[in-house]
């Protein structure tokens, strides 16, 4: 077996049969070993310090805010993973993002009172005006025309003159019959004076005061004062006394209703 040659620049030293051979081994197989060691680390995930970092460890740098730096202090290399650990992405939990509830706004409302500005007017002195205020009266209505050779009107149907002592029947302005004669009461039973209607007839009446007969009563005025037959020299209670064709004339013509003026 013929000798193995080296390569490099030293030969191996030792004992042999060519003579002493040396143990330390080449240099390129130092290298490879250093690269499969390295190789190996890479291949665990492990990272541990630099091959070449010094025995001693490095003073300590100053605290930083980065969050690669490990809990002890001690500085890793960037391109190697922690060994014993599987290379994964740190994922930090997301800060609270839950915003405060604002607080409630209390809304104030101002009220402001309005001025209001009085002018005060002073009247001018000096004496009172006279107000003057006239008043105009209505109209009197129109009095009916009185019916001549008569003192009544023409709205009366029958008439009497007490002083005269005589009586007319009208109708309108015209008398339908008379003057005729006529008794009237007298001072303790006096004829009453006024405007009146006839209430009532009666062509056979027996006054119940006086027990006498009425015969052809046509009664107008309170108390049974009547136009009726009757004597004529002799005062009446307060009736109006006619003789007997008259009477039957005046309680035929007269109709209740009636108006009645005596004078």
């Amino acid at each position: 077996m013929g000798e193995h040659r080296w390569r490099g620049s030293s030969r191996p030293t030792g004992t042999g049969p060519a003579g002493p051979v040396s143990t330390a081994r080449p240099t390129r197989a130092r290298r490879a070993i250093v690269a499969a060691a390295l190789t190996v680390a890479a291949g665990l995930g492990g990272a541990g310090a630099a091959l070449a970092a010094p025995s001693d460890p490095p003073a300590p740098a100053p605290p930083t805010a980065s969050p690669s730096a490990p809990a002890d202090g001690r500085a890793l290399r960037a391109d190697l993973p922690l060994v014993g650990t599987a290379p994964h992405s740190a994922t930090r939990a997301p800060a609270s993002t839950r915003t405060a509830d604002p607080a409630p706004t209390t809304a104030t409302r101002s009220t402001t009172t309005p001025t209001t500005t009085t002018r005060s007017t002073t009247a001018p002195t000096g004496p009172t005006p006279t107000t003057t205020t006239r008043t105009t009266a209505a109209p009197a209505p129109a009095r009916p025309e009185g019916v001549a050779g008569t003192p009544c009107t023409a709205t009366a149907r029958a008439c009497v003159d007490l002083a005269s002592r005589t009586a007319w029947l009208l109708d309108g302005d015209q008398v339908v019959r008379g003057p005729v004669a006529v008794q009237h009461g007298g001072h303790e039973y006096p004829t009453p004076v006024g405007t009146f209607t006839v209430q009532w007839k009666a062509e056979q009446y027996t006054s119940r005061e006086f027990g006498s007969p009425m015969p052809y009563s046509v009664f107008f005025a309170p108390g049974g004062v009547a136009f009726h037959e009757g004597r004529q020299d002799t005062p009446s209670a307060g009736c109006v006394k006619l003789v007997h064709d008259d009477a039957v004339a005046w309680f035929s013509y007269l109709q209740v209703g009636d108006e009645v003026q005596i004078h």
